[in-house]
């Protein structure tokens, strides 16, 4: 959770911190409080009527968004004010937000700061996934001897993964879609802003509107077996023309190999692998208006911090029978199962 507050941290603001800080410990363990809490869909949440009863639990949340906003202010935001450069291009979020609150008298200061926290809050959503994607791991040796056996394919034990490596390992990532689909967690309600009619039913304006995430992620009527743990359902094949014997992995010839017009009898068809796109039934970050902002976000350093760990250690479990998680839940409590990470031999 640390380590996935500091890569926010730094693609946003520009700072890390360190992990044995104590504060900025604290903070992350505030973060990681808030989502899960705030994944257990209670009441509340849906009939903000019911807040009285929940006194004791909104005071929690409240106390520990206090102390966010403090760390927040007191260690990035107040910091960079200070040394704030109105010229030039802007470095990272954090000074965009600021540059907008310098020029815009009209823009209140809290609303700047709210934007910042939900962004960084972000993190959470990323070490989760990242610990549930482990845990398959972990359950399954198999996932695991696939995914390091395409990772050392494509880098050889000679480098780091990278970004752009993401569409050359196409059953890493669709592992990690896979632990979205089992993990099924709730999505934000919508609100109808007009009557509608959906599918023959009749939605009156105001009508609070959920997607049934669960109910699609765990269907026989769009999922094969979809008790099953398994990332090749969001694999499809699909055959390309390459030029026989060119040196581009990619099947297009460099200019260099391009001398003349394109033979045909040169070229050579190749099957390929990748993750499958646009499946209509699958919708981990809701839709329309009130999609999740920031799930690129998610998607693209879940996967980064998790083929980084599974490219370097094995993954085992503590105790197998505490890889439990709750159903329709993407959070994991606090203090949840161990895994032990075991460096590899390259």
């Amino acid at each position: 959770m640390s380590t996935a507050m500091n890569m926010f941290s730094h693609y946003m603001c520009n700072i890390r911190f360190d992990e044995s800080d104590e504060e900025f410990r604290k903070i992350v363990d505030h973060f990681d409080e808030i989502f899960w809490e705030i994944n257990q869909g209670y009441a509340v949440d849906f009939l903000p009527w019911l807040e009285p009863l929940y006194k004791n639990h909104m005071d929690k949340l409240s106390g520990w968004s206090q102390d966010i906003r403090s760390f927040i202010l007191s260690r990035i935001v107040e910091q960079r004010e200070l040394n704030l450069e109105t010229e030039g291009p802007e470095k990272d979020f954090l000074d965009g937000l600021l540059r907008v609150l310098h020029e815009d008298p009209s823009v209140d200061r809290n609303t700047i700061i709210f934007m910042l926290e939900d962004f960084l809050g972000g993190h959470s959503s990323v070490g989760n996934l990242v610990m549930l994607c482990l845990a398959a791991v972990a359950r399954d040796p198999e996932v695991g001897k696939k995914i390091r056996s395409e990772i050392d394919g494509l880098t050889k034990g000679k480098r780091a993964i990278i970004l752009s490596d993401r569409s050359s390992l196409p059953y890493t990532e669709a592992t990690v879609l896979e632990c979205l689909r089992y993990a099924s967690s709730p999505i934000v309600p919508h609100v109808a802003t007009e009557k509608a009619t959906v599918a023959g039913y009749e939605v009156d304006k105001g009508t609070i509107v959920f997607i049934n995430n669960y109910e699609l992620n765990t269907s026989e009527q769009y999922w094969k077996e979809p008790e099953k743990f398994d990332p090749s359902r969001f694999l499809e094949k699909s055959r390309i023309r390459v030029r026989r014997n060119s040196q581009c992995d990619s099947g297009m010839e460099s200019d260099g190999e391009r001398t003349g017009p394109i033979n045909k009898a040169m070229e050579v068809e190749k099957e390929v692998v990748s993750v499958r796109k646009n499946i209509p039934h699958f919708l981990p970050f809701s839709i329309g208006k009130r999609t999740c902002i920031g799930q690129t976000l998610v998607t693209t350093m879940s996967f980064v911090m998790f083929a980084s760990i599974m490219q370097e250690f094995d993954v085992r479990a503590e105790n197998i029978e505490d890889l439990r998680q709750k159903p329709a839940c993407v959070a994991l409590p606090k203090d949840t199962f161990g895994l032990y990470l075991l460096p590899r031999k390259h």
